[in-house]
């Protein structure tokens, strides 16, 4: 028997997990610990990249944001792509993917060639994470599973709380390039180690097809509707503000409306395309890239949701805060991701906590209870920010947040995933995964747009002052899509609690509405 057979499920078995499985875990942690620090290591040398390439604010939201708008676009069509392709192979294409994109990040000389390094990490990132969820998924088994879970949802929030620290470091030793040199390394002993640890486990696919129209709708209309919130602050909401040039076709700033609206009007229209596409695929049994039926299930649509609302807030708030320690504090970059470990070490300590925690209380108590924290902690850093400071109670805030985010992540992943069946966890870990990519995009775009509004020169960030005020004003934006994901999670610990799981051990099931 391989390890893919050893890896499928049995109906009505629990089978044994070994040590070979305990081991992969590890080395599907360090895959995605490494995709997802690399959506927040950037925001803390961001100021560095700022003076170095000479970006103004719009550009530094695309090179933080335009990594997760490639990552979410393409991501649920990775997670098929994994079904029928071979999770370990999709993973190991996608650790080379993404540490091609590193090299050409690290050699960039512009914004142009900058861009396009992130842009591959974020192929790269798609392929890797997707792969890393739906194989756990997949391998693990009751409490065998529960704990894998644990240690997957730690190293997803506590990696990406450890980004800007780890930046800060690197950049203060060397320089900003280096935070990309370092995937390399990485990048080879984790593709090594996965091609000789980590099972090949696969889905029930339609073998063969691919849905190109649905990729590509979805890709087009969640890239129109981020660039639409990025570009907000340079060509305006409404009326033109600056000329747009796009493969040559221009958008004058005479013109009666800004190409803003448009856009998210346009990508709007096309992700309505895209569910009804995909609904009439689907109809006919031709492949898709987004399950609908999963959406059937009341946990998997009240679980994506409160996601994608954390996502929005975490990343708006990784976002301003660098800046504001920089611009308001004078901080250098080391000294703002020391600033920022308090919520590394938050959320480390309660994602490994998370787990007891929710024997004891129930999985969703948890992540009402790591939300609550969230919101308190992002609540005290605007008041901090609004008095411009000092630094050291921003690291003081930062630790409930942190704290949060552990709890909230560590349990929001299997709560979500808790009824999807074996056979379409790929689909169910993409999807999950879009969102909060999605969110992370919304939330560079949300925060950085709500940043602008209060800063009159988007090139010299205007004073230290007006700066800390329009931070506290960013923040407090976050706040408010954290408040709204604590509603969602109690509505989704409600769920929870009127209907039992479904699939509590991961066992092949249909999907029936809720």
């Amino acid at each position: 028997m391989n390890a893919a057979d050893e890896a499928r499920p049995v109906l009505g078995e629990e089978p044994a997990v070994g040590r070979r499985a305990w081991a992969s875990l590890w080395v599907l942690a360090a895959a995605l610990g490494t995709i997802v620090l690399d959506g927040t290591i950037v925001s803390v040398v961001l100021p560095s990249i700022i003076a170095d390439l000479g970006l103004d604010l719009t550009d530094a939201q695309w090179v933080n944001g335009l990594y997760s708008v490639v990552f979410a676009a393409l991501l649920l069509a990775a997670g098929r792509l994994g079904d029928r392709w071979g999770r370990r192979r999709l993973l190991l294409v996608g650790v080379t993917v993404f540490v091609l994109g590193s090299v050409v990040a690290a050699l960039a000389g512009g914004v142009t060639a900058l861009l396009l390094g992130r842009a591959v990490q974020g192929v790269g990132g798609a392929m890797v994470l997707p792969s890393t969820l739906s194989t756990v998924n997949a391998t693990f088994r009751g409490r065998d599973r529960a704990a894998a879970f644990g240690v997957w949802g730690a190293v997803m929030s506590g990696a990406a709380a450890l980004g800007p620290l780890l930046g800060g470091f690197l950049t203060h030793v060397a320089s900003w390039q280096l935070i990309f040199w370092v995937n390399v390394p990485i990048g080879i002993t984790v593709t090594i180690a996965a091609a000789r640890l980590v099972p090949d486990t696969r889905g029930t696919s339609d073998e063969g097809q691919v849905d190109v129209p649905g990729t590509l709708l979805s890709a087009a209309g969640l890239g129109l509707i981020v660039f639409g919130l990025i570009e907000s602050s340079s060509l305006g909401w409404w009326t033109p503000q600056e000329p747009l040039t796009v493969f040559g076709l221009a958008w004058p700033v005479d013109a009666p409306v800004s190409a803003v609206p448009v856009a998210l009007a346009a990508g709007t229209l096309l992700l309505t395309l895209f569910v009804t596409v995909e609904s009439r695929r689907q109809r006919s049994g031709r492949a898709t890239v987004l399950d609908l039926r999963l959406f059937r299930l009341l946990t998997f649509r009240l679980g994506n949701t409160t996601a994608g609302l954390v996502a929005v807030g975490e990343f708006a708030l990784l976002f301003v805060l660098p800046l504001f320690l920089v611009t308001s504090l004078a901080m250098n970059t080391l000294t703002t991701g020391l600033v920022l470990a308090g919520m590394a070490a938050g959320a480390f300590a309660s994602g490994a906590a998370a787990r007891h925690l929710a024997a004891h209380f129930g999985p969703t108590r948890v992540v009402i209870l790591g939300l609550v924290l969230e919101v308190v902690g992002a609540s005290a850093t605007a008041l901090v920010a609004a008095a411009n400071g000092p630094g050291w109670a921003v690291a003081v805030t930062l630790i409930p947040y942190g704290l949060g985010l552990g709890l909230a992540s560590a349990q929001l992943t299997s709560t979500t995933l808790r009824d999807v069946p074996t056979d379409q966890s790929g689909s169910g870990s993409a999807t999950q995964s879009t969102v909060r990519q999605l969110g992370a995009a919304l939330g560079t775009a949300v925060g950085g747009a709500a940043l602008n509004a209060g800063v009159t020169n988007s090139t010299s960030f205007s004073g230290p002052l007006q700066f800390a005020g329009a931070s506290a004003s960013a923040i407090w934006v976050a706040v408010a899509v954290l408040l709204t994901a604590t509603l969602t999670s109690i509505a989704l610990d409600r769920a929870s609690r009127r209907q039992p799981a479904s699939n509590p051990q991961g066992k092949p099931c249909s999907l029936q509405p809720s």
